[in-house]
């Protein structure tokens, strides 16, 4: 049996929350395109928060940006699944650490960058973030990865002048839809019980390989057979987006 509430507000209560539905639906919301998910006005700077919902396909990506220890199981456990996952470093981590990232281009890896210093973007004049963006770009061409288009601002912060700045530069501005909070040390067992309860098709999902993700591991030891297992395929982060913005076809 279902059951309905009814609120009975009064005239006033009911003003109040008009305005601030009406002010969530004109500012900030996640809104469907071609079966993707992004941030922000359809006719605005966007940025992506999941693929094709219509796609068994899943994007795993980690953040780096301190530490040398925890990323090397992390890619063990990865080769040993043969997965292939996206990568979002700072320009001074990869600065201080070339081997690993060549370690982790030479697994197949994709790389994002996520802007040279990790400093929330919300707490910089747009001048500084375009010039941090800028100095990211110079420390990825000098290591020879010139292709670098993918972004995630440091911390997930950010605001449609920083996409579109972003944008204007050549990046696609990357968010997530599936954060367990690995870097808090919750458990491997709530790192995993959330991974698998909350994926669906389409699904950016978010750990750390710095670190402070200690048991982040572990828990791949039970996410990635266990989404295999559930028909999820991995890709890397630049095809969910190509699957997500293409147009369908007819095949005879």
């Amino acid at each position: 049996m279902e059951y309905f509430y009814v609120w009975r507000f009064n005239k006033w209560k009911r003003w109040v929350t008009l305005l601030v539905v009406a002010f969530f639906t004109a500012t900030l919301i996640w809104f469907e395109r071609d079966g993707s998910f992004s941030m922000f006005s359809n006719n605005e700077p966007t940025a992506m928060t999941k693929g094709n919902a219509n796609e068994k396909n899943i994007a795993l990506t980690f953040n780096i940006s301190w530490g040398e220890q925890r990323v090397h199981d992390i890619l063990k456990q990865l080769k040993e699944k043969n997965i292939q996952a996206t990568f979002f470093i700072s320009g001074e981590w990869a600065e201080r650490h070339p081997d690993i990232v060549e370690k982790i281009t030479e697994n197949k890896h994709e790389l994002g960058i996520l802007g040279y210093r990790y400093k929330s973007y919300l707490e910089q004049e747009i001048e500084t973030v375009q010039i941090d963006l800028r100095k990211a770009r110079e420390v990825f061409d000098k290591m020879g990865y010139k292709e670098v288009k993918l972004l995630r601002p440091p911390n997930g912060h950010f605001n449609k002048e920083i996409i579109e700045l972003a944008e204007n530069m050549g990046y696609n501005v990357i968010h997530w839809n599936v954060n367990p909070n690995d870097w808090k040390s919750p458990g491997t067992q709530a790192i995993v019980d959330h991974v698998m309860k909350n994926t669906t098709n389409g699904d950016i999902i978010l750990l750390h390989a710095s670190d402070s993700a200690k048991q982040t591991a572990a828990a791949l030891k039970t996410v990635l057979p266990g989404l295999k297992n559930k028909g999820f395929n991995f890709v890397p982060m630049t095809e969910l987006i190509n699957q997500a913005h293409a147009d369908p076809k007819l095949v005879d």
